[in-house]
């Protein structure tokens, strides 16, 4: 055997085993991924109810009772970062508080049949609290949620008594982290990724992910009640980047609507957000809205509803004092002569 002939055998047998090798990576890589995400699933069931609508899956949680408080979340968490932060069950004190898993986060579907704009998912929500009894709400949304919770106004501004936005992403503009972690939303490629390397990449990243969100304070211990493998597991991460993938076009479909809201607006935001600019965004958006009120958090990164959960709900009762809703107080011993009046069969 000449020597060009053993070189050409032996590249091709390189060639082979690598290809080999980065088989048997992603084969063990899927593995992991799956046992992973089933033991998070286990350590973190759904805790709430489904409800199908428009042919679509949804999971929400409810709590309370009074005037009805709606939450939605942001890009890459699910609806229980509201009770990890705390503002879901210190509003169900006084409101009847139902806070969704957006499409395709936690345990709602996120079907590809349809494109999961914010106006499509408004339209989803919307359909599912008329289903559940709601006639008309407070709609509070963070981050990306905001762009939800906007939609809905604009949709049915009869319906949305009034807004409290935290965080939110309102004006279109050139972000660069967008093409970076919109890929995992891509048929095939994305979704063998993220079946196999982009949970594993993402999870060696995450105290810095997780350290810009919040930053400049600390992360907050009560982020990480949920645990990190149910934010990445491969449902999650299509959702996650899908979402980064429509917020832009996203903002601009709305952004030139914003003077038709009648409804009270308060706009929350942290003056060293690192996600978004609050003044490009909030501060124009405060300064555009017909009924709206700007409160800007010093030092506070792009967690508001962690850092200040008080402001928040403070928010939330001058929106409903505004729009007309009187919150319904729960008596504690009327509760408990309620309780035993049951166990006695009255």
């Amino acid at each position: 055997m000449n020597s060009d002939l053993r070189t050409t055998v032996r590249k091709a047998t390189e060639g082979h085993t690598g290809l080999l090798l980065a088989g048997v990576g992603l084969v063990a890589s899927f593995f992991y991924v799956r046992a992973q995400t089933r033991r998070a699933e286990a350590e973190h069931p759904p805790r709430g109810r489904f409800i199908d609508v428009d042919g679509v899956r949804l999971h929400y949680i409810e709590r309370g009772s009074g005037p009805t408080l709606v939450l939605l979340h942001g890009n890459g968490v699910l609806a229980s970062d509201f009770e990890n932060s705390g503002p879901l069950d210190k509003a169900a004190e006084h409101y009847r508080v139902i806070a969704f898993d957006r499409p395709g986060f936690g345990y709602s579907e996120r079907p590809r049949t349809r494109v999961w704009t914010p106006q499509a998912q408004a339209r989803l929500l919307h359909h599912a609290l008329q289903d559940i009894g709601v006639d008309s709400a407070i709609v509070l949304g963070h981050s990306f949620g905001t762009l939800v919770a906007l939609s809905m106004a604009l949709e049915v501004p009869g319906f949305v008594r009034g807004l409290v936005l935290l965080s939110g992403y309102y004006y279109p503009s050139w972000r660069a982290d967008v093409p970076l972690v919109s890929w995992p939303a891509v048929p095939l490629l994305g979704d063998l990724m993220r079946y196999t390397v982009s949970p594993l990449a993402t999870r060696m990243l995450w105290r810095p992910l997780t350290k810009a969100v919040f930053s400049p304070q600390p992360v907050d211990a009560r982020f990480h009640r949920t645990p990190a493998w149910m934010l990445l597991r491969p449902q999650q991460l299509r959702a996650s980047a899908a979402d980064a993938a429509l917020m832009i076009p996203g903002a601009k479909a709305l952004a030139g609507r914003y003077a038709e809201l009648n409804m009270p607006v308060a706009v929350i935001a942290g003056t060293e957000d690192k996600v978004v600019d609050f003044g490009h965004n909030a501060e124009r958006l405060g300064e555009r809205l017909p009924h709206g009120e700007l409160h800007l958090q010093p030092g506070v990164g792009h967690m508001t509803h962690y850092a200040h959960p008080d402001k928040v709900l403070a928010a939330v009762e001058s929106i409903a004092g505004q729009a007309g809703e009187t919150r319904f107080r729960r008596d504690p011993q009327a509760e408990a002569l309620t309780r035993a009046a049951g166990e006695v069969g009255i």
